[in-house]
């Protein structure tokens, strides 16, 4: 059984047991939490789609960790033109433990 939810403005598929990244949620490492925002769920040859939200379908996951990804380099230059700009960023994040999935 698998489930398409949306969390952090983006869309994951996500079946019982799998580990993701997701934009960082404010709770405590350990924590359950119940994600409502289900917008497919499949089973075998089976699949119900949403409009825009399946009812009554939840995820629930764990906290697994909070971190930070890799280091986003931004360089911009213009040639010719003694401009240079250097820029970095660390997008911060939320490691699930996808556990059941109703609905």
């Amino acid at each position: 059984m698998y489930a398409v939810i949306k969390t952090g403005g983006k869309q994951y598929r996500v079946a019982s047991g799998e580990k993701i990244k997701v934009e960082q949620i404010a709770a405590d490492v350990g924590q359950e939490i119940v994600i409502d925002q289900v917008l497919a769920v499949g089973n075998g040859s089976e699949l119900k789609v949403g409009t825009p939200l399946v009812s009554g379908a939840t995820v629930k996951a764990t906290i697994v960790a909070h971190g930070k990804h890799d280091k986003v380099r931004i360089f911009k230059m213009r040639r010719r033109k003694h401009y240079q700009k250097r820029q970095g960023h660390r997008q911060q994040f939320t490691e699930l433990q996808i556990g059941a999935i109703a609905g």
